[in-house]
């Protein structure tokens, strides 16, 4: 089974896709794919279909959307890529208190993103910044859009879509700090120009974003990013810049401009407020 939800979903059994058309049927699948090989409860399934408000015939409903599934992996498997002798029952299991979506060690791009970006995380703690750089770019490639791009959300989703974007995002903090030890300020000023843009109250973003222009030779607009910043936070959540933050931009102010081509230590590690 080869699963794909960090975009539009995926899944597919020798090439064959068991993706269904019908929401509800996508919902279980989607569940079902993130947590491949795993269980995932009775509970679970009804709480993301029906948010607190199941049917009487909650269960049965959810036997129905099981059942279409089935319907597909047989398809599937009656192909001749389809893996041999094994029954749609085989592929979605029945559990005590659950079913459970076995990939017959098939890809996730979840599990590989989890794994390239350890690995990066690992390179980087290391101090092996061309590696860490080029493992994370692998990781983040794996994103084709938002997680589960074109299925209706319950709140089991919905938590799960929020916690692969925040990945996404600590992961691309991490790739563009390796990028900035490797001296590549300029290639990276059209990507943390619309960063900046779109996590306006990221300060991480915005310290490595102030970084790269800095060493560019824009100091004044890498003061202007700051300004930005200050202004956004204050005004939407009524803080003030982190420490670190505010020490890199007095180290701005007070750098000559003969010091602003200089390739220093990347951003300072600070705390990010949510953008």
């Amino acid at each position: 089974m080869d699963i794909q939800v960090l975009g539009a979903l995926g899944v597919s059994r020798g090439g064959v896709s068991i993706t269904p058309t019908a929401p509800k049927a996508r919902q279980v699948l989607a569940l079902l794919a993130l947590h491949a090989d795993q269980v995932v409860p009775v509970a679970a399934l009804v709480e993301e279909l029906w948010a607190g408000r199941p049917p009487r015939s909650a269960r049965t409903t959810l036997q129905t959307y099981v059942l279409q599934l089935r319907e597909l992996i047989t398809a599937a498997l009656a192909q001749p890529a389809g893996g041999g002798p094994l029954c749609a029952k085989d592929v979605l299991v029945t559990c005590p208190g659950g079913y459970r979506l076995a990939t017959g060690g098939g890809t996730s791009d979840v599990r590989e993103f989890e794994r390239l970006a350890g690995l990066g995380y690992r390179a980087m703690d290391a101090g092996d910044h061309p590696r860490a750089a080029r493992l994370l770019r692998e990781a983040l490639g794996l994103f084709s859009g938002a997680p589960f791009a074109d299925v209706q959300q319950g709140s089991q989703l919905e938590t799960e879509a929020r916690r692969l974007q925040e990945s996404r995002l600590c992961a691309l903090d991490q790739r563009i700090e390796a990028d900035l030890r490797l001296g590549r300020h300029r290639e990276l000023l059209a990507e943390l120009t619309v960063l900046a843009g779109r996590y306006r109250t990221h300060e991480n973003l915005h310290a490595q974003f102030m970084l790269a222009l800095q060493r560019s030779g824009r100091r004044s607009e890498a003061l202007d990013a700051y300004r930005r910043l200050r202004t956004t936070l204050v005004s939407e959540l009524g803080i003030e810049p982190c420490v670190a933050l505010r020490r890199l931009q007095r180290s701005i102010l007070l750098a000559g401009p003969e010091q602003a081509a200089k390739t220093p230590e990347a951003a300072p590690p600070m705390a990010s407020a949510a953008g």
